[in-house]
């Protein structure tokens, strides 16, 4: 997936500069961006954004807090370069939770692999989620907005697991944890097989997970989870319970209840340009087709398919 960097600088003077520097590089673009234009940048959420202190006509200080004071650009990096070596203003910057200060003249290698490094590390980690090595909630957000702002035509998959308290319950945490895991493997797996290129797949928590797939198309992807799932996951049970089919559970009053083998159930939404205006009416939508999907039996999965008006 390209990488978007963003270079402030009014006189547009980086630009020309980094492209050159980075020409082998295809994970990363670069784009201008004057200190006028920043509130339309941010909306685009970069994955990395590059002052040229000299070449700017505010207060880098200023420029700096608006970024980090901007809910979705939180944790996005910021390097600043300029020639003012003076310490306390160096000092000053770094303390507006700026990553880097790069004093001119620049040494390119140096610039070059502190931009490389730095991707290599937000890749490692903005993974937040420790049990399935997946993007959590903040970035799932981001993505959803970043596309919204593109005016792009994607899929939302809200995928959980089918009886997995019940699951938790007779065969413990350190089980379901591994089903957790196994669920976020299938779903990297049958996503990234499906659409090679410009898919996301977060972990919202607990046996909740999300794809985001750059298409409408979505029947393949979503048989081939639920295929994968149903075929593997039960090496997680007793030879005993996959005969049954069921597992059972004592609930509060000691009654025994029977639950069938944990399965899948996948909720779709269709995001086609200009239907949704914020990622609160997609998630919306995906409550209620997830609900459709989870009231049939067995691995499953539903698309909301209603046309934007």
């Amino acid at each position: 997936m390209v990488q978007e960097i963003y270079i402030i600088d009014d006189d547009e003077s980086s630009l020309p500069i980094f492209k050159e520097l980075f020409k082998e590089d295809n994970e990363f673009k670069f784009i201008g961006v004057k200190t006028e234009q920043i509130d339309i940048a941010l909306k685009n959420i970069p994955f990395l954004i590059i002052i040229n202190e000299d070449a700017i006509d505010r207060d880098v200080l200023s420029v700096c807090e608006k970024i980090r004071t901007d809910e979705d650009n939180k944790i996005t990096p910021i390097i600043v370069v300029s020639s003012n070596s003076d310490r306390r203003h160096r000092l000053e910057v770094l303390s507006k939770s700026v990553e880097y200060y790069i004093k001119k003249p620049v040494d390119t290698d140096y610039l070059y692999y502190t931009v490389k490094n730095l991707n290599r590390l937000l890749s490692i980690n903005r993974r937040i989620r420790p049990l399935t090595g997946l993007p959590g909630n903040i970035q799932i957000h981001a993505e959803l907005k970043k596309r919204i702002s593109k005016g792009e035509e994607f899929s939302v998959l809200y995928l959980d697991l089918d009886n997995f308290k019940a699951y938790n319950d007779v065969y413990g945490f350190l089980k379901g944890d591994q089903i957790i895991e196994f669920t976020a493997q299938t779903i990297i797996k049958c996503v990234h097989e499906t659409f090679p290129e410009n898919s996301f797949i977060g972990h919202i928590g607990g046996d909740d997970f999300i794809a985001i797939v750059p298409s409408i198309e979505v029947d393949k992807v979503c048989q081939s989870i639920i295929a994968n799932f149903d075929k593997n996951v039960t090496k997680f049970f007793t030879e005993e319970d996959i005969e049954k089919g069921y597992i059972e559970v004592a609930n509060r009053k000691g009654i025994i209840e029977q639950f069938a083998l944990t399965s899948i159930s996948i909720g779709v939404v269709i995001v086609e340009k200009g239907r949704f205006a914020n990622i609160l009416e997609i998630g919306d939508v995906g409550a209620q087709v997830k609900h459709m999907a989870k009231s049939i039996m067995g691995s499953s999965y539903a698309v909301d398919r209603r046309q934007s008006h």
